[in-house]
């Protein structure tokens, strides 16, 4: 069974990757793009919510999930802006770096404990995403700045997975993305007003990256991983997540020819080999 959850993981860490893509191919700012990604999202799970079967969530795990909502969009402001700044593998790469929270996190309030196979696997990982990223051919400036947005974004990423990985205990991974949807749209919402005006979709070609978000990215892979949460620790969820800016980097590389050096791969190897030693906690 242990396998089964690695795989659906990895399956749904596939689809997560996805939301570079369409990010790239929005025609919308990035926090608009982040805003409708999320509004999407919310009519396609209403019918899965008002048939959950689960008991009532109470107030307190509300107020939670809007909460974690609201550290999710904080997540997708800084992530999508990245995306203006720096390639859509390195953006994915450092947005990932969860696991320098999530896994002391785990230790100290969750009392998780910590194999020498998992902090192997841990300390290969973020050797072979530290291999990935400087092993960029053109860096600048921008590359920089959209490097560090990207970096930060982990740490809004960190705070929603502990959220969930807590109150996933007691409610569905639908409850979950259906009640963070709301404070998520919210903060979207807001910054959107504020730093970019109103925008909204005229055309299909506006239209149809912000569905192709709002199912492949938000429901199926950030869903996914919610549901995940509720069957494997957090602190392996988030090496497995890992593999996020490796899938990702394939996908730039095939439709953005986002081309990887001799260096890149060999990072992006050692990330593969960090995440076996992990699994086997």
């Amino acid at each position: 069974m242990r396998y089964l959850y690695f795989f659906l993981t990895l399956l749904f860490v596939s689809f997560l990757a996805t939301g570079g893509i369409f990010v790239k191919l929005s025609e919308l700012g990035p926090i608009s793009t982040g805003f409708y990604r999320v509004l999407f999202s919310i009519p396609i799970l209403y019918p899965f919510f008002k048939i959950e079967k689960r008991n009532k969530v109470i107030c307190k795990d509300k107020l939670l999930l809007y909460i974690s909502g609201g550290f999710l969009a904080g997540d997708l402001i800084l992530w999508n802006i990245s995306f203006s700044y720096t390639t859509v593998a390195n953006a994915n790469l450092l947005a990932n770096l969860v696991p320098f929270s999530i896994v002391p996190a785990c230790y100290f309030l969750y009392k998780e404990k910590i194999s020498k196979k998992f902090l192997l696997g841990l300390f290969l990982a973020l050797l072979g995403l530290f291999i990935l990223i400087t092993g960029k051919q053109n860096t600048n400036e921008g590359n920089v700045f959209g490097d560090f947005l990207a970096f930060m974004t982990s740490i809004f990423y960190a705070l929603f997975l502990l959220i969930v990985y807590k109150v996933r205990t007691r409610v569905s991974s639908v409850q979950v993305m259906y009640y963070s949807a709301f404070g998520s749209v919210v903060v979207l919402l807001l910054a959107s007003l504020i730093m970019e005006g109103v925008s909204y979709p005229t055309s299909w070609r506006e239209l149809w990256p912000l569905i192709g978000l709002a199912i492949f990215s938000q429901i199926l892979g950030q869903g996914g991983l919610s549901y995940i949460l509720g069957k494997i620790s957090a602190s392996l969820a988030s090496i497995l997540v890992l593999m996020q800016p490796v899938i990702s980097a394939l996908y730039a590389y095939i439709l953005f020819h986002e081309n990887l050096s001799l260096q890149e791969i060999l990072g992006i190897f050692i990330v593969v080999v960090g995440i076996f030693f992990a699994k086997n906690k």
